[in-house]
């Protein structure tokens, strides 16, 4: 007889600086996902999987993050959990410090917290003063070696934004489309006395690519230092593979800050658009 499941959703920040990235590895390797699952997995008696809206690289971190699983509906009642929301304290318990479950929630089984993502936002946040990080920002802080003119690198953002093939900004994956549409880009000047020269990067797609908003945010601030200009940028729009001069960012000062879903009776028109494979 099949074990009846219920669907969670769940909202998760973390402190990237010590994981692999997201994605489960080899076994020994410290990821999100791993360290999550295997967690859940004890408190429910019962292997659990996730599926995530964004698989974020090594350092990168999340304050929004969404991930669903499927789990055995006996399992409440056999932890004494009562309901899915009980599963946020009993994690609290079991996470290190740099990873927090903020909610649990009950949702569709239609619910799917990558394909249904209607938008993915990331901050990059980067200072270009001469003494670096703020001590106390050092984890979530880049640092660019160069003084950077925001306009400039704005200039590059503007002309970002949209519907592109971005396959000089990606690293392939066989079969993975890499035309996305970046909806916006902003960069904002956000110095205070106590940490000047400080800039946040803002950047809002349906979804981003491997390595693209890294490779972003760098090609912005190349332009913003006076190494390239924004003919080159440009340019780069109308190529079909990686480019090799586009650098990454640091993965530091990323952050995945935000996902998107439609309402409930839209979520299985929203899975089947973006399973589809896109072209221009």
């Amino acid at each position: 007889m099949e074990q009846e499941t219920l669907r969670i959703r769940l909202d998760i920040a973390y402190d990237g600086t010590d994981f692999h990235g997201w994605a489960r590895q080899t076994e020994g390797t410290r990821t999100v996902q791993a360290t999550i699952e295997d967690a859940l997995s004890l408190v429910l008696r019962a292997p659990i999987s996730l599926t995530v809206a964004g698989r974020t690289d090594a350092g990168v971190h999340a304050s929004a993050q969404v991930a669903h699983a499927d789990i055995p509906t006996a399992s409440l009642a056999q932890r004494s959990l009562g309901e899915v929301g009980a599963l946020v304290r009993r994690l609290a318990k079991l996470l290190p410090d740099d990873i927090r479950v903020l909610a649990v929630r009950e949702v569709p089984m239609l619910f799917d917290a990558r394909f249904a993502a209607l938008t993915r936002s990331y901050t990059y946040r980067v200072t270009t003063h001469p003494a670096g990080a703020l001590p106390t920002r050092v984890r979530d802080t880049a640092v660019w070696g160069k003084p950077v003119d925001i306009q400039r690198a704005q200039e590059v953002a503007d002309v970002l934004v949209g519907l592109h093939d971005f396959a000089a900004f990606c690293r392939p994956r066989e079969h993975a489309t890499t035309i996305r549409h970046v909806q916006s880009f902003t960069w904002h000047d956000v110095s205070t006395p106590a940490e000047p020269e400080l800039y946040e990067a803002r950047i809002q797609a349906d979804a981003f690519c491997w390595n693209m908003v890294r490779a972003l945010t760098a090609t912005c601030l190349m332009v913003g230092d006076g190494r390239k200009d924004l003919a080159w940028a440009l340019e780069l729009l109308g190529k079909s593979v990686r480019d090799p001069q586009v650098q990454l960012a640091p993965a530091k000062g990323l952050t995945l800050t935000g996902v998107t879903y439609p309402r409930e009776e839209d979520l299985a028109a929203r899975v089947a658009v973006t399973r589809d494979k896109r072209s221009l």
